[in-house]
């Protein structure tokens, strides 16, 4: 990049950093040292004293086509111009149609209606209430119980953080959650599965938990089960082989919904456009949000099977689903996604990942003599490197390598004591190992 005229960066004054309150963030902590990114272009952010910082986790898992991409800028600066804002409430404008096609046409069989939200979080709790709608609109009224799964998150609205299982999420709130939700048993199991490439052998029979809380609370009573086909942000938690079909199998048989929250599993990061499409199971509602516009725009989609629309398409004419977002389906996301989804399609990305895989999983597994390492797992273009707590604290030591990464060239994703990484999809073998070098370099000097 070019930067002899660039001035210097407006947030490189410590006073600067005072008023904001950052999200999931020691904010005391982070403004003590802070990290701070002023641009950005292809797998490289540029931080505030000038240094290049390989990005090792796609942004916040969303820039799956890498940083400075021109087609999506133009595209925005286009639309911004035509057209800036157009309600969605009883009007609409040509984008969120033209888009809702191409994704109908990448999507799993049957996902063919989509309804537009502005987050991953918006995704989730609108999946939930669509859910809860279909089954009164059957008259299966009774059917109001959610199912989710520990470790599961699914945003922060009070829908997701009921049905997600990360504790630090819902402490605080939980006299506030809603009713009636259950959670399935995380998959995570680093005694028999420790060090696995791609999907775990062991845990399939943890997805026969559900058939004990249909029996418990009544299949009449169940609305949906929620799960993230990769549970991303606890660390990388990854399905056992044949749990996804079996989860299928028993929510079918009783007449309950099956709900992934693609958020960070869609539009490539383990291959296909989908996790659905990549392990062959196709739910009945799917979430999406970050790699939709390549995190330029904030936007999220919810795929919907035609049968479940069509169900709210029966009675008088009216409103069919009282729900909805002042940004649902806006001109500029749309423009965005547009052109990410070009992008992705042009330059083959769903398939990177696959094509990647082995080498990117030889690389990983390779790091696992490293100092306190105690289990790393891998699929697709995505991984985990979980450490054994440091004795003064559980997450100390994956915060320092966190840091000390960071300092060394590379931004990574801290979650307690797993360091995960999800380079953008544009990534190649030299900088593959670049970036493992960077983390490997990183571990051992906080040992």
């Amino acid at each position: 990049m070019n930067r002899e005229n660039t001035p210097p960066s407006p947030v490189a004054s410590a006073r600067n950093l005072d008023d904001y309150w950052m999200p999931f963030t020691a904010n005391r902590q982070f403004k003590a040292r802070p990290r701070l990114v002023e641009s950005a272009e292809g797998l490289y952010y540029r931080s505030v004293d000038g240094r290049q910082i390989l990005d090792g986790c796609s942004g916040l898992w969303c820039c799956n086509a890498g940083h400075g991409r021109r087609e999506i800028s133009e595209a925005v600066a286009r639309q911004i111009r035509e057209l800036d804002y157009a309600p969605s409430f009883q009007m609409g404008h040509p984008l969120p149609f033209e888009l809702a096609e191409r994704l109908a046409a990448i999507a799993p069989p049957g996902l063919n209606k989509l309804f537009f939200t502005n987050s991953g979080s918006e995704s989730a709790d609108t999946a939930l209430k669509i859910a809860l709608a279909y089954q009164r609109a059957i008259g299966q009224g009774t059917r109001t119980r959610l199912i989710g799964r520990e470790l599961g998150y699914h945003g922060v609205g009070f829908g997701g953080l009921s049905v997600g299982g990360m504790g630090g999420n819902r402490k605080a709130f939980s006299a506030n959650l809603l009713p009636g939700v259950d959670h399935l048993p995380h998959t995570l199991d680093i005694a028999r599965n420790a060090f696995s490439r791609g999907l775990p052998e062991f845990g399939v029979e943890k997805a026969d938990e559900l058939e004990r809380l249909v029996a418990l609370h009544g299949a009449e009573n169940i609305a949906a089960v929620i799960v993230e086909p990769m549970s991303g942000s606890a660390g990388v938690v990854l399905p056992p082989l044949g749990y996804l079909q079996r989860l299928r199998e028993i929510t079918r048989k009783h007449g309950i919904l099956l709900i992934f929250d693609e958020v960070i599993t869609g539009f490539g990061r383990i291959g296909e456009a989908f996790a659905a499409q990549r392990w062959g199971v196709t739910p009945d509602i799917l979430t999406s949000a970050k790699g939709l516009t390549n995190g330029a725009v904030p936007m999220g989609a919810v795929f919907v099977h035609q049968d479940i629309f069509e169900a709210f398409m029966q009675g008088p004419d009216g409103i069919e689903l009282f729900h909805g977002y002042t940004y649902s389906g806006h001109p500029l996301a749309c423009a965005a996604a547009l052109a990410a989804l070009d992008i992705y399609q042009g330059e083959g990305l769903f398939q990177r990942a696959i094509e990647l895989e082995d080498y990117w999983c030889d690389a990983l597994l390779g790091l696992r003599d490293l100092p306190h390492v105690v289990d790393i797992r891998c699929v697709g273009l995505v991984g985990a490197v979980q450490l054994a707590p440091d004795p003064a604290g559980a997450g100390l030591r994956g915060y320092r390598v966190f840091e000390q990464c960071f300092h060394d060239g590379a931004m990574l994703r801290c979650t307690g004591d797993t360091l995960a990484l999800a380079p953008p999809l544009i990534i190649d073998r030299q900088e593959i190992d670049r970036l493992l070098e960077i983390f490997a370099g990183a571990v051992r000097k906080v040992a």
